[in-house]
């Protein structure tokens, strides 16, 4: 049983961390796609949004470095860690740091897709099977600190990338 709640705690943790980028990638691309073609805005966001993710994740990674502090032993990793897989994949954002995987935002966007896919299953299993509305509610509230999350994140690159062009000029 307690397995079970550390895993259920784990992947609540991966969600409230990365199921909220495709909401934000969709509303990115939606304000780009609606503007004029030489719009600065699709110039100078767009192409944050992975580094915005690849963010995210190296926060992800700097909570995990935090739980494992006392001792980074291998039978820690393995006793905190739940769901290797997940977890892993989640690390994998920090990729996106690389620009050349980062040209490709759709990449992003799939690698994302798996954590948004916990969340609808999550969802979904909870509003069939009727019994617990405040299981709901906690995982809107996850998926809400998720899109803050990353709104912070991609509001403190396009902050960056603007003073580092104006300090170039």
């Amino acid at each position: 049983m307690d397995n079970d709640f550390f895993a259920y705690l784990h992947r609540l943790e991966l969600i409230a961390f990365f199921s909220g980028f495709p909401l934000l990638y969709t509303i990115v691309f939606f304000i780009a796609g609606t503007q004029q073609s030489g719009n600065n805005f699709k110039s100078r966001v767009v192409p944050l949004l992975p580094f915005a993710y690849a963010l995210v994740g190296t926060c992800y990674l700097a909570l995990q470095l935090k739980k494992l502090y006392p001792g980074y032993s291998f039978e820690n990793i393995a006793h905190i860690n739940q769901q290797p897989y997940l977890m892993i994949w989640g690390l994998l954002s920090i990729l996106f740091w690389i620009p050349a995987l980062a040209k490709t935002t759709v990449l992003s966007l799939l690698h994302s897709l798996v954590f948004f896919f916990l969340l609808a299953i999550d969802l979904c299993s909870q509003l069939f099977a009727g019994t617990n509305k405040d299981a709901i509610r906690n995982d809107m509230r996850l998926y809400t600190v998720s899109l803050i999350l990353h709104l912070t994140a991609i509001s403190v690159l396009v902050l960056v990338s603007f003073l580092y062009t104006r300090y170039k000029k």
